[in-house]
């Protein structure tokens, strides 16, 4: 599992995974989340499930704590776009709404033209 980086205007960070997430590469997400709340710019980090076709407890894990150290860091923490059995399981597990995610796929967000790949 990857998770490719995209810096927005306004202080966003894009967050994509790539792949499961799972017991055995949560960990990756969970680097990912912490390197863009280090920014000093960061007011939001959006993460983008598109390419994650599988996500377990471990994985949902490290959303929750991603976005309570967003919170504690004066930040917010979103999901987007899920593929149906991701948002089933954060639907399940009561957290969709916590992590922002309104009923149905979210598209992710715009690209902006000023966006710079980190």
């Amino acid at each position: 599992m990857r998770v490719d980086v995209r810096s927005e205007a306004g202080g966003r960070v894009v967050l994509r995974p790539v792949g499961e997430v799972d017991m055995s590469t949560a960990a990756v997400l969970d680097r990912a989340v912490d390197a863009a709340l280090d920014r000093p710019e960061t007011v939001q980090v959006v993460v983008d499930l598109a390419e994650v076709p599988f996500l377990d407890s471990t994985g949902l894990a490290a959303l929750l704590r991603g976005a309570a150290e967003a919170v504690g860091r004066g930040a917010s923490l979103r999901v987007v776009d899920p593929q149906p059995v991701v948002a089933r399981v954060l639907r399940i597990t009561a957290v969709d709404t916590l992590l922002g995610l309104t009923s149905g796929r979210q598209a992710p967000p715009e690209s902006d033209p000023g966006a710079t790949a980190a």
